[in-house]
């Protein structure tokens, strides 16, 4: 890989500057990664077709990234072009009660559209800071509540340029899964169709849960959000807290003292430190409570240890 030829291609798909040996750390809500090759941030699905056609003709498949939630970048960063899906990819247009996303749009601010329009079910969402293309594919959700509940169709585009979209039929959802993390590609547009509500209760449900997770959760400090997945009929947060391993610190990563399932970066935390810090909590539950905590969050990229 010639890096000057490859910026010079890429380049010529997209408005904005192409990054060579970008810190991830600048781009992920823990504050954490090392740099990528290359970065592009398409602001069309033209761009982004074109980006994939080029780095199909070389063999290359991309890292695709929102806003940098529930991902850990190793150390050494990311080999080959990572495309972030945000900012100018996140429009959207509201029919009624249905709305067409592109994957880049973020959650909170769709959730106060949809309050604002007297629409119910995406209150959940407020507070989570993730983008659609994430959390179409994880299922995300909160508080009893899941983003696939209100999914009607989903835009893929193939990893060889070529655009598809499923219809719910094709679609399935568990808990924080979807049969997409198996697609040949990349979501780049979602619709979601809500229920008629009364603005009012949606904006004061809103204001409940954001108040909730203030209290909750160590929103001061960067981090991933909930790190570990919840066992059947359990959370793992309790389980943590119960094997007193809230404070527990690795380098600058530390397990969070106002809840179990969050690890900050206290300044400073390697990926190597958060990996570790993962085990060591992983090894404490599970001869604890014979319980295996499972990873919610994604590693990406080459990690040192």
């Amino acid at each position: 890989m010639n890096k000057a030829v490859w910026q010079k291609e890429l380049q010529g798909f997209v408005k904005t500057s192409v990054l060579i040996n970008e810190p991830m750390k600048k781009h992920t809500t823990w504050n954490i990664g090392g740099p990528a090759d290359f970065m592009v941030f398409p602001s069309s699905e033209e761009e982004l077709i074109g980006i994939l056609q080029f780095l199909h003709s070389e063999d290359s498949i991309p890292f695709v990234m929102g806003n940098g939630s529930n991902i850990l970048v190793g150390d050494k960063g990311i080999r080959g072009v990572v495309i972030r899906l945000a900012g100018a990819f996140s429009k959207r247009t509201w029919r009624g009660n249905e709305v067409d996303a592109q994957a880049g749009a973020l959650l909170p601010s769709l959730a106060l559209e949809a309050a604002e329009r007297s629409l119910t079910g995406m209150e959940f969402a407020a507070g989570i800071p993730g983008s659609f293309g994430g959390a179409i594919r994880m299922n995300a959700g909160a508080y009893g509540n899941t983003i696939g509940e209100y999914v009607t169709k989903v835009g893929l585009t193939e990893y060889s340029g070529t655009k598809r979209e499923l219809t719910v039929d094709e679609l399935t959802f568990e808990y924080r899964k979807s049969n997409l993390f198996s697609a040949d590609g990349i979501v780049t547009s979602v619709t979601l169709k809500f229920l008629e509500g009364d603005r009012e209760q949606s904006m004061a449900k809103i204001k409940e849960l954001l108040q909730l997770r203030i209290r909750k959760q160590p929103l001061e400090f960067p981090s991933c959000g909930s790190v570990f997945r919840n066992p059947v009929n359990d959370h793992a947060g309790r389980l943590i807290e119960m094997a007193n391993l809230r404070g527990t610190q690795i380098g600058g990563a530390m397990v969070s003292r106002k809840h179990g399932n969050f690890i900050i970066n206290l300044g400073g935390a390697k990926a190597k430190d958060v990996l570790n810090l993962i085990e060591a909590v992983q090894r404490r539950v599970e001869d604890s409570y014979g319980v295996h905590l499972e990873t919610e969050v994604k590693l990406v990229g080459e990690f040192e240890r």
